[in-house]
């Protein structure tokens, strides 16, 4: 068992109903998929289930297109994509466009908690992968954490200029991007890539 194996990483999956609403999502709708920000006090008036599915401070609320259209959209949104509800025994494979993986990459940036810094690890990696960014190299460095100087590593890294061209398009040379390297197992990898799978709703 990973320590991101325990229910606490949880992230909570697609109820499919609109959370404005409570209107049924039918197969062949499209919808969109939004990730808000828990408050601390949220967090804490949970009930303990609820509050362990949600301790990466992220949860995930779909959205019907009508209400979206009417300009409903929730507090503290984080991102959102648009995506369809499968049909019935229809293999899950919906198209998460790799610019909400850059969009959650920037917006994690200032993480501090240990969920959050894995979760913006992994989509490095993801995006790695999929040639869209590009790693230049690392620095070991003092970082001030919790009032202790402690050596860490960072990854130096390089996006696309236009990410809609995929790995064919230009470097962006003038925008640097500074990862974390937590030092994570391999099964810790893979378990936060399935838990990125099952919040995204794609294959990573």
């Amino acid at each position: 068992m990973t320590r991101f194996n325990a229910p606490s990483y949880d992230i909570a999956r697609p109820t499919g109903r609109c959370a404005f609403s409570d209107r049924e999502l039918l197969p062949g709708e499209a919808y969109y998929a939004t990730l808000v920000d828990l408050t601390d006090d949220e967090l804490v008036g949970l009930p303990p289930q609820e509050r362990a599915k949600n301790l990466l401070g992220l949860k995930r609320l779909d959205i019907c297109p009508e209400i979206w259209q009417q300009g409903h959209r929730p507090d503290r949104l984080f991102g959102f994509w648009k995506t369809t509800v499968p049909e019935p025994h229809q293999k899950r494979r919906l198209f998460v466009d790799d610019a909400i993986l850059m969009n959650l990459l920037h917006r994690l940036a200032d993480a501090t908690e240990p969920q959050r810094i894995a979760f913006r690890y992994v989509l490095a990696l993801i995006l790695m992968r999929k040639k869209l960014l590009r790693y230049d190299g690392s620095e070991r460095r003092q970082d001030l954490v919790d009032g202790q100087a402690i050596q860490r590593e960072w990854w130096k890294l390089t996006s696309k200029l236009d990410l809609s061209k995929g790995p064919l398009g230009k470097w962006n040379e003038n925008d640097s991007i500074e990862v974390f390297d937590p030092k994570l197992e391999e099964s810790d990898i893979e378990e936060v890539t399935n838990q990125l799978a099952e919040i995204l709703e794609a294959e990573l």
